[in-house]
């Protein structure tokens, strides 16, 4: 793989204005892969000029052709399957079939969906006496994290390109060359040059400068709730309209009827899949007293399973801060019974599957985003308990339910306060709305409601209906 040494603007590669640069790890073995340009304010400035410029032509342009360059993507993204996986692999850990199935499938399959929306969304519509057009935005500034680099990406840039917006994208420092490949694209997919830039760079400059440039009239954001904070506050003082998707602490409730050696294998699944970075992980297990012991071996087994099978953590930094965690969990007098901090390989950023029980809710590991394969177990009374505890975080991101029948799961997933719940393993669906309540965010992504947050709305008055 190759990386550009420029910035991706005005449909050209063109060179950036500082001389830093920032190196790209593999965290399998720790060896530099390749350095991008480290963007300065200056560079951000001029991709937002060129996507200010290209935004009246664009915005003009009918849904019917913004489609055609959606579906011109999504085409070329799919014909350079294996090239986005093995730069996933190489950059982030993941393993091959995961890059392949998981951070290479997805995505292609949402920028189809939006190709399909762009074409059939009724971006005007009469409401009585009134006509209700769906406008774009404006300039989008694009902040995306390194955990589904390219999947991050495309749920903000094709919806927002379906809309009629031009975009900014800083993507994170830790896996820039997949989005550079995603520039690669949307270049040969035919996209109108200025409608998408890259910059690349970090986050308190280029990420900063960005989220505050006055030429920017949305900033969607994925990460940490605390720089989510940041974001949101410059944006806000500028009455930039913000998407944040941030993080979480989802439960996984297993109630009584529920099978739940199940329950527990799909669940400590969840948690070790891309190596238990991501947002929506179930990282709190929630077992009724009377399943509790049998529960937490059925987890340490299937934890153990894991050992070879997940890939490292991003970075030195996000091993140290997982392994941390764990001591935190064992420190506070939760039970290890798989895992623990000791490093597996001399080599790579690898953190061991771990499970932790006797969990109380007030513990660390219980109430803070770890972002590693780390499950906490936790015990509750009855159903008014379970929901207590489900509920009783900052988080509200995501979540699951399993009962004997789907009715009794989703009676209790309606009392759950996140934004989205498996019932009995239901499949994900990338039309449908994925977004938090409370700390875990502003806003949605995918399908219409993704389309949404792209839109600002104009309403027409006549005398006659």
């Amino acid at each position: 793989m190759k990386a550009h040494d420029g910035m991706y603007i005005d449909g050209a590669w063109r060179p950036a204005f500082g001389r830093d640069t920032i190196d790209v790890v593999n965290p399998a073995d720790e060896q530099v892969i390749g350095r991008v340009p480290a963007g300065t304010a200056e560079d951000v400035d001029a991709a937002v000029q060129a996507a200010r410029a290209a935004l009246p032509a664009w915005a003009a342009t009918p849904p019917a052709r913004r489609a055609e360059r959606l579906g011109a993507l999504r085409d070329v993204l799919a014909a350079r399957l294996e090239e986005i996986a093995e730069t996933v692999t190489a950059e982030l850990g993941s393993p091959p079939e995961f890059s392949r199935n998981v951070q290479a499938g997805l995505p292609i399959a949402v920028a189809g969906t939006y190709a399909e929306l762009a074409a059939d969304f009724a971006f005007e519509e009469k409401v009585g006496n009134s006509v209700v057009y769906h406008e774009p935005v404006g300039v989008v500034g694009a902040i995306t994290p390194w955990n589904y680099p390219l999947h991050q990406i495309v749920a903000k840039v094709a919806p927002a390109l379906a809309a009629g917006c031009t975009v900014v994208l800083k993507p994170a420092e830790d896996t820039p060359l997949t989005a550079q490949l995603f520039a690669e694209a949307v270049h040969e997919a035919g996209v109108p040059a200025g409608v998408f830039q890259l910059v690349t760079g970090l986050g308190p400059v280029a990420g900063q400068a960005l989220a505050g440039h006055e030429g920017v009239d949305l900033v969607s954001f994925t990460g940490s709730t605390a720089v989510g904070r940041q974001i949101g506050a410059t944006a806000g003082a500028a009455v930039k309209k913000v998407a944040l998707e941030l993080g979480g602490k989802s439960a996984n409730v297993i109630l009584p009827s529920a099978d739940l050696a199940r329950a527990v294998n799909v669940g400590v699944a969840n948690v070790m899949a891309n190596s238990g970075q991501t947002c929506s992980a179930w990282t709190r297990m929630l077992v009724h007293r009377d399943q509790y012991e049998e529960a937490v071996a059925l987890a340490a087994t299937a934890a153990d399973k894991y050992g070879d099978r997940i890939g490292p953590l991003v970075s030195a930094r996000q091993q140290a801060r997982v392994r941390g965690y764990i001591d935190q969990g064992v420190a506070q007098g939760a039970r290890l019974v798989a895992g623990g901090p000791a490093a597996p390989r001399e080599r790579g950023y690898y953190v061991r599957p771990t499970v932790f029980a006797d969990v109380t809710p007030e513990m660390t590991i219980a109430q803070e985003e770890i972002f590693g394969p780390v499950l906490s177990i936790l015990r509750y009374e009855d159903e008014a308990d379970a929901l207590r505890i489900a509920n009783g975080t900052v988080y509200g991101l995501a979540g699951a339910v399993w009962a004997g029948g789907d009715a009794e799961a989703a009676a209790f997933a309606r009392g759950l306060e996140t934004g989205q719940v498996d019932i009995n393993g239901g499949r994900f669906n990338p039309r449908a709305p994925f977004g938090g309540y409370k700390q875990s965010g502003v806003g949605r992504e995918l399908g219409v409601h993704g389309l949404a947050e792209y839109l600002q709305t104009k309403s027409l008055q006549f005398k006659e209906g």
